[in-house]
Parts: structure tokens; C-alpha cells; sequence
């Protein structure tokens, strides 16, 4: 799959407008070359140079297969699709907010044979 952001080029510095010094929105993102067999997506941005383990900035799930595409600030995510808690407790998207230092910020889409059997707001670390 090729999963890309207009917002902002691969390897590239987050501009600030998606990260807790600016507006704190989601940058749009768009994927294509997607294996037939699939049914749902999970999309999880995180970030692996945190100090207590790789902090997660945001996690949705059951993300419909006929979906391709989400709008910078996206804040009502397309129906059957739930939303997970990210490190901070919440479940929207929460932008790179590091103490000090760059860190690497990571967006992974996964495709899957199955939507996920997982209640509104289950955690990375416990579920996934």
C-alpha cells in the first residue's frame, strides 16, 4: 500500500500546524494500492523516540475498505468506524507535542481481512 499526506513529504518535518505548538489537527491522508482481501483498516500515528516507550498520537479502527481518503481535520470519522485511546486518553488525534528534542512520527495503515471485534476506545498496548 502507499499511504501519503499532502500536508507534508516523507521524512519530512511535521509543519507545525498539525502538532500541539500550532492548531493540533490531523493532516489529511490518502492510500491506495490496497490488497483485494481487504475489509477494514486500522490507522495508527505514533511516535517511537518518547522517553517512557512509544507514545501513540492516534489510533482509529473498522475504517471501511471502500475508504481511501481523510480530510485534514477530520473530526466525524465515517460511519462504523471507532476510535481508540491514544496515550494521552483521549480518542481524537493528538499532534507531535515532544518535551524537548525532534522525535520520528509514524503514520501506519494496516489492511485487514476483518473489521476488529474491539469497543470504542481500546488502547494500543492492551488490544492491539
Amino acid at each position: 500500500m502507499i499511504l501519503i499526506s499532502h500536508a507534508f513529504e516523507h521524512e519530512e518535518v511535521i509543519p507545525a500546524k498539525y502538532t500541539c505548538d500550532g492548531e493540533n489537527i490531523s493532516p489529511d491522508l490518502e492510500w491506495s494500492d490496497v490488497p483485494s482481501t481487504t475489509k477494514s483498516f486500522v490507522l495508527i500515528c505514533d511516535d517511537p523516540d518518547a522517553t517512557n516507550g512509544t507514545w501513540n498520537h492516534w489510533i482509529i479502527f473498522n475504517l471501511s475498505s471502500h475508504i481511501s481518503f481523510l480530510p485534514e481535520a477530520i473530526s466525524a470519522l465515517p460511519q462504523g468506524t471507532k476510535r481508540g485511546k491514544n496515550s494521552w486518553g483521549m480518542g481524537d488525534y493528538g499532534g507531535p507535542c515532544p518535551p524537548s528534542g525532534s522525535h520520528r512520527y509514524f503514520f501506519r495503515l494496516y489492511a485487514l481481512d476483518a473489521a476488529l471485534d474491539l469497543d470504542e476506545g481500546a488502547t494500543k498496548d492492551r488490544y492491539m
